[in-house]
């Protein structure tokens, strides 16, 4: 994406290259297949409008303008819907023995898994650079929009989701683009454009899961622990210790794998809530320490919002680097985390939707919060030095090193710290994201234990090369690919909204009529 659209250029793919010699050639030459088609690609899906003199990524506006829409069509769920989207999630209107296969925590943490990561230590130093600390006000914004789209597609994912005779079920676009399209445009017409939507969304999936979700993953692991145990100096350099550590990373990943997602949701609800943890602590105890600084700094942020100060494209600038940000960081509207998300203990859809209204909140509210907070507070040379770079040559932003300095002041050790995050948040990442092309896969290819098998081996053998080769390319590819079922996803969620309000209204009436969810509902109620 970087040769597409350098101003808003994806951290995903500040890869390591593989070391000259075979693995060198074979890299350079898949790379060389890929670069066309990933150009082309990449042109499309990431093409810009002209916003007041300012490109604005067109897939951006559509998720932006997606959060919009179902806010107002649902009356501000995200903040009406809050207080029983926390009785859902702990617990207070669910039973063990309804349908599906993990708890609504354990739904949420796996998703969120899939979504926190690099974007929100390195997008974020990335946005506060090009856009300036109003940047961060945007991201916010974007979030709390996007908590509306999380709603819509995660009450779908458990409406259509398919149920299993091994008691496990499936869900996600590829279920409800199939089903709800066809439902809601009746005839051979709709049921067959909901096949071959759902074809395409498994497809986009697929391809993500093994690319973005799995080789970059590893790829930025490795890159992570050989640069903090001294780089080309150190004991992890070469390939012979990379490949070493993508073995290891395969084992662990495939290890939890293999024990489907009540084994996933098991580890995601200790490993997310840790690293979490681990990682706001960090942000806090540089807040902590320059106390003070924190009213100038959210008066810098406020300000830079509207006016852009030094930001190339004024408040244009800040507007839509923020935007950009906060869309790749949580993936509201793209169709993939409705796929842990269906797989809850519920009988009433629309109470993993409510639950899912968390998860663009925890991402980009609270983590991509703290860390833009973090680096304006700090206020490092790094940074500064950074923006004037930009906006006088446009140079690329290491938004990495933007955050690692502004902790840094404070935490002098910070990179160890940040390289148990950057761990953490890959193997979650991959975690999920197996789950997510599994599904995929079995869409595609047919659902049986050698199948699912077959692919987890699959998966297990893409980590392996992503340690040791970085295909930027191929990775280049499948990012656009992921947001190009953005496009596919919305249009199914537009056509579908109206299911979702009658599951909402569904599940606030049982309350009312019964003050107990867990008793069935009537049959003749609407769904």
């Amino acid at each position: 994406m970087e040769e597409v659209a350098p101003a808003f250029a994806s951290v995903r793919f500040q890869a390591q290259e593989a070391e000259q010699g075979l693995l060198g050639t074979i890299e350079k030459n898949i790379n060389s297949f890929f670069d066309p088609v990933a150009t082309g690609l990449g042109d499309f899906v990431f093409a810009e409008v002209t916003v007041f003199g300012t490109g604005f990524p067109w897939i951006v506006a559509w998720l932006v303008l997606a959060g919009l829409v179902f806010t107002l069509y649902f009356g501000f769920i995200q903040v009406r819907g809050l207080k029983l989207a926390l009785q859902v999630l702990r617990g207070r209107h669910s039973k063990s023995d309804d349908p599906g296969e993990i708890t609504h925590f354990q739904a949420l943490t796996s998703a969120v898994s899939g979504t926190v990561g690099l974007g929100n230590i390195a997008g974020v130093g990335v946005a506060v650079t090009i856009g300036g600390a109003g940047a961060t006000f945007w991201m916010v914004l974007c979030g709390l929009l996007g908590m509306a789209s999380k709603f819509t597609e995660c009450t779908l994912g458990v409406r259509y989701r398919d149920y299993h005779p091994d008691g496990s079920v499936s869900g996600g676009p590829m279920q409800y683009l199939r089903k709800g399209v066809a439902e809601r445009l009746p005839g051979a017409a709709g049921a067959y454009l909901g096949r071959i939507l759902a074809g395409l969304a498994a497809i986009m999936v697929l391809f993500f899961g093994l690319g973005g979700g799995n080789m970059f993953q590893a790829n930025q692991t490795v890159s992570q622990i050989r640069n903090s145990a001294g780089g080309e100096d150190g004991p992890f350099a070469g390939d012979g210790s990379a490949l070493i550590m993508g073995v290891v990373l395969a084992v662990v990943v495939g290890a939890v794998i293999v024990g489907g997602i009540k084994s996933i949701g098991r580890v995601t609800s200790r490993l997310v809530p840790a690293m979490a943890i681990i990682y706001v602590a960090a942000c806090l105890i540089v807040i902590l320490f320059n106390i003070t600084a924190v009213p100038a700094a959210f008066g810098e942020i406020f300000s830079g919002a509207f006016t852009g100060e030094g930001v190339v494209g004024g408040v244009i600038g800040a507007l839509i680097v923020g935007f950009t940000r906060a869309a790749f960081s949580n993936e509201a509207g793209l169709g993939s985390a409705p796929i842990a998300h269906s797989a809850v203990k519920t009988k009433y859809p629309a109470t993993e939707g409510l639950v899912a209204l968390f998860e663009p909140f925890i991402d980009t509210v609270v983590i991509c919060t703290m860390t833009a907070l973090t680096i304006v507070i700090a206020d490092t040379g790094y940074w500064n030095d950074s923006k004037a770079e930009y906006a006088a040559n446009g140079t690329a932003v290491d938004g990495v090193t933007v955050t690692s300095e502004a902790f840094e002041t404070v935490i002098p050790w910070f990179p160890h710290v940040l390289t148990v995050a950057v761990v953490l948040f890959a193997i979650s990442t991959m975690i999920t994201w197996a789950y997510y092309g599994q599904k995929a896969w079995s869409h595609l290819f047919g659902r049986s234990k050698v199948s699912e098998r077959i692919f987890q081996l699959i998966f297990c053998t893409f980590i392996v090369m992503g340690a040791v080769l970085s295909f930027g390319s191929v990775l280049a590819f499948t990012d656009a690919v992921l947001f190009l079922l953005a496009l596919i996803n919305i249009i199914g969620l537009y056509l579908l909204a109206p299911v979702v309000k009658r599951e909402l209204a569904r599940f606030r009436q049982s309350l009312h009529s019964r003050g107990d969810v867990t008793e069935p509902a009537a049959a003749d109620e609407p769904v």
